[in-house]
């Protein structure tokens, strides 16, 4: 072997500390878009600071949240595509906070890389901050970390994590529905990020398209339909929660409106839902179809074009509905709560 000795470097085995600091560089602008007021210090720092408000509130609540991507970030591999991955980290969990009644505040990513490409990290960033500021919570913190022989040169996960405040007795918890109350839903983008191992399957290996087939049904192409961004509830729902009793908050996600609205509802009730009462998006009718999936298992793995609902009294549903539309919002009644053991029955 000789007397000489080869000297290692980080960089040898895979991890270049200068493109994670030329990724920092390249994001800090996005991140500082989402900066609310309460934030108190700058980008890379050990960790975020946040000053909570508490004039504001007489028991402030923290209400926290954490979610994936899922195996919607294959579609985004093979299609090239990075900048609004990051919307869906960031709705997948501000939705959920959202469905307790809390105000999003901060929000936290976490990105792990087979090989970092400062300008590939500052797209996936850049949709973080854009879902940022579509729910209005400020992006403090984060990490990514380069992890080869972990994952391929190509491959990156994403996860985030969120947390926002609600005052104690205004929090959603469902234990007001009674039979007779209402079921307002509120429309998805499509797929928004659940069910994409079916949803793959049945387009990719059973269809056999790719990312850019161009489809008359959905008037784009597959990547463009599977990728378009989660829709974000927070600037619809945050002043129903001012101006209305909300009795009860369902995020529609994995496991559909069979699964997810029981998850609200008090004993001794269950709900009924007009399956004509809202248009189903495009994108499931030929999942449907070509797969030949069975429409329960439909309702139990995607949102079918509903992506938050809400759960009102009948008298105020009405008022509900109209304050939405006067926002520019579409909403759906679509059905009641009805007396049982937290079944949902679909008509």
């Amino acid at each position: 072997m000789g007397d000489q000795k080869t000297s290692l470097t980080y960089a040898d085995a895979g991890v270049d500390i200068e493109a994670g600091n030329e990724a920092v560089r390249l994001m800090r602008s996005a991140v500082r878009s989402t900066f609310r007021p309460e934030v108190l210090a700058d980008i890379g720092g050990f960790g975020g600071f946040f000053a909570l408000d508490t004039a504001k509130y007489r028991e402030p609540v923290l209400v926290s949240g954490t979610d994936g991507v899922g195996t919607k970030l294959r579609v985004a591999m093979l299609a090239g595509r990075h900048n609004t991955i990051g919307i869906d980290a960031v709705a997948m969990c501000v939705n959920d906070i959202l469905a307790q009644g809390a105000e999003p505040l901060f929000f936290l990513d976490y990105l792990a890389v087979g090989k970092l490409v400062p300008e590939k990290v500052a797209d996936i960033v850049a949709g973080v901050a854009e879902g940022c500021r579509q729910a209005g919570c400020a992006l403090i913190g984060g990490e990514t970390a380069e992890m080869p022989g972990f994952y391929g040169p190509e491959e990156y996960d994403v996860a985030g994590f969120a947390v926002g405040v609600v005052e104690r007795v205004k929090i959603i918890d469902g234990r007001g529905i009674v039979p007779g109350d209402k079921l307002i839903g509120l429309p998805s983008s499509g797929l928004h990020s659940n069910g994409y191992s079916l949803a793959r399957k049945v387009l990719f290996d059973v269809a056999g398209y790719s990312v850019d087939t161009r489809l008359e049904a959905l008037g784009r192409t597959v990547g463009e339909e599977m990728l378009e961004p989660t829709r974000i509830y927070a600037r619809a729902v945050i002043p129903l929660l001012e101006r209305f009793w909300i009795k009860g908050l369902a995020h529609i996600t994995g496991g559909g409106l069979t699964e997810n609205i029981p998850r609200v509802l008090p004993a001794g009730t269950a709900v009924q839902i007009n399956l004509d009462a809202w248009p189903v998006p495009p994108v499931f009718e030929l999942i449907e179809t070509i797969g030949g999936v069975d429409r329960a298992e439909m309702l139990r793995t995607f949102n079918m074009g509903i992506g938050m609902v809400a759960v009102v009294s009948g008298e105020e549903a009405g008022a509900v509905m109209d304050d939405l539309a006067a926002r520019g919002e579409k909403s759906y009644l679509i059905g009641e709560v009805v007396k049982g053991e937290g079944e949902v029955r679909y008509i």
